[in-house]
């Protein structure tokens, strides 16, 4: 047994039947390379064999009587393979729009909370622009269970650096198979509530010290830019279930290279892109906005955060995308500088900080707070929080072999959420950095 931390149980407290938390990945592989040749059968015991050495893969969510604590992880008795991986074929001839569409279909689908909360789909006859047959898994993953970093490396634990080679991680984790009674649960989530109210003082500190940091910060013109002043889009409403799905590639060596030129990062050269890309699709639109949109950044906290509970370590900054610049040399230039002001300001913000406050999101209390915030439509109301999530995971630089089959492209796919309906999550790998847009 394992309690979910405040981060990870408030992933399950803002689902709604249209704001989904699963995070996706379009994985799509080369089956030529899988020794003896790609068949479903041995596909589906080899899977069935890697995934019950990770806990992440056979544990599901038990709530706490009354909800009176954040719900913890038990080991699934009657986990099945069956319930997690389906199989499919596209119809013939199938290219990337069917792909796509197929995709967008599999992540409006909710998971079954009863289960493990991952879903892997085989989707078999995609043939790639080289006119050979692909083989495709679309995954599915809660966010309560893994962020950006930790996902990447949960699929690395089912991947190989050869086609016959073992996985990467090959030593059983170690998981407390114990599922507590009831009555135990009713006692911890008592003990939770009422302990709770006593680590406020320690986190008050902290709290008034980034209060009184960005107060300086935005006097001398320094802070990062503040939420609730981005532009209105046609995607910053209360959304809907239905998802649309759209992936590329570029290559990583001429990310490189104007990293070189220029002395950007990769993360501002990655974020200025988006910038353009957006700044063209609203133009073509007519809707591209006379302020520059505002971007929400997730930042990985797991190496500076002193918490060992929990499998969200993430925190967050603000920045603009420079969509009100046409030009892309002045555009990242501007990005740069504002994104070191950003990045100074939220080394100045604790690294625990999110996840101590999450601590105190109620089940109850927060769940209905959320389902009334998408029915009133509340996203349509007030001022646009931010526009959309765009995030950057760094992936292995070496070619990597799921179930043997050579991986060509990992697209991830983050969530959207009612007054954000994009998100925009990059990963490098092999040389290639890989794009997934989700709306």
């Amino acid at each position: 047994m394992e309690r979910l931390s405040g981060l990870d149980a408030s992933f399950l407290y803002l689902e709604t039947p249209e704001q989904l938390m699963h995070v996706c990945s379009v994985m799509v592989m080369d089956k030529s390379t899988v020794p003896g040749g790609y068949s479903f059968a041995t596909f589906r015991a080899t899977l069935d064999e890697r995934v019950r050495r990770v806990p992440q893969f056979t544990r599901r969510v038990r709530r706490v009587p009354l909800d009176l604590g954040h719900p913890v992880w038990v080991k699934d008795e009657h986990f099945a393979i069956d319930h997690h991986l389906h199989r499919m074929a596209l119809p013939a001839p199938a290219g990337h729009a069917e792909l796509m569409e197929m995709c967008g279909h599999l992540a409006g689908l909710p998971m079954d909370r009863g289960r493990p909360l991952w879903e892997m789909n085989v989707i078999e006859g995609y043939r790639g622009e080289d006119g050979e047959e692909k083989l495709v898994v679309f995954t599915k993953m809660h966010h309560a269970t893994v962020d950006g970093a930790s996902g990447a490396n949960l699929i690395s634990y089912l991947c190989s650096l050869e086609p016959d080679a073992p996985p990467l991680a090959t030593d059983e984790i170690p998981m407390d198979g114990r599922s507590p009674g009831s009555l135990e649960l009713f006692g911890r989530g008592i003990v939770s509530t009422l302990s709770r109210p006593l680590s406020i003082p320690k986190m008050l500190s902290p709290t008034l010290g980034l209060i009184t940091e960005t107060v300086s910060r935005a006097q001398h013109g320094t802070a990062m830019a503040p939420p609730l002043t981005a532009p209105r889009t046609s995607f910053n409403g209360t959304i809907t279930g239905h998802r649309t799905i759209a992936v590329g590639d570029m290559d990583l060596e001429d990310v490189k290279a104007v990293r070189r030129a220029t002395g950007a990062t990769v993360n501002d050269i990655v974020l200025s892109i988006a910038g353009g890309a957006l700044r063209d699709y609203l133009l073509e639109r007519d809707e591209l906005p006379d302020s520059s949109l505002l971007a929400t950044v997730p930042v990985s906290v797991r190496g500076e955060s002193k918490r060992d509970e929990g499998a969200n370590k993430v925190s967050a900054l603000f920045t603009r995308l420079g969509t009100d610049i046409a030009d892309p040399l002045e555009r990242l230039t501007a990005m740069t500088e504002a994104n070191k002001h950003a990045k100074d300001h939220h080394n100045a913000i604790s690294a625990d900080t999110l996840q101590d406050w999450a601590e105190f999101a109620a089940p109850r209390t927060f769940g209905l707070a959320v389902r009334a915030y998408a029915g009133l439509r509340l996203a349509d109301r007030h001022p646009v929080v931010h526009n959309l999530v765009i995030s950057n995971v760094p992936g292995p630089p070496i070619p990597l072999y799921f179930m043997g089959a050579r991986m060509d492209g990992m697209y991830p796919l983050g969530p959207v959420f009612h007054g954000a309906g994009v998100n925009i999550t990059v990963l490098s790998n092999n040389g290639v950095v890989h794009v997934g847009v989700i709306a």
